[in-house]
């Protein structure tokens, strides 16, 4: 196990204990060594979306796919990110990008 995996296993558990700030911290470190890291990105944007940091939160969600366009859980997890970013904020862009996201998803699982 590398040691980006390593870190971002210790990462985890700080967001299990919703230690967020640490957590976030931590992630950002993992980026700073490997930018590519996505499991870093999701993470930053679950943390990011727990803090209501929501712009950081979709930029992070938004570099996943990004880094991965193929792969549908990154899009279906930025769906959830601008859903909550709606929520805690009522910007109505959010939900038309929520949407957006979830179409990609799926387009990308039915091949």
């Amino acid at each position: 196990m590398t040691d980006s995996y390593t870190k971002y296993n210790e990462v985890e558990k700080l967001i299990d204990a919703e230690q967020f700030d640490e957590a976030i911290a931590g992630l950002n470190e993992i980026i700073t060594a490997d930018d590519t890291f996505v499991l870093a990105h999701l993470a930053l944007s679950r943390a990011y979306t727990k803090t209501g940091q929501h712009n950081l939160a979709i930029a992070h969600g938004e570099k996943a796919c990004e880094l991965e366009p193929t792969d549908s859980f990154n899009f279906t997890a930025l769906s959830v990110t601008y859903q909550r970013a709606w929520a805690g904020t009522q910007v109505q862009e959010y939900i038309t990008k929520a949407e957006d996201a979830m179409a990609k998803a799926q387009a990308i699982s039915q091949g």
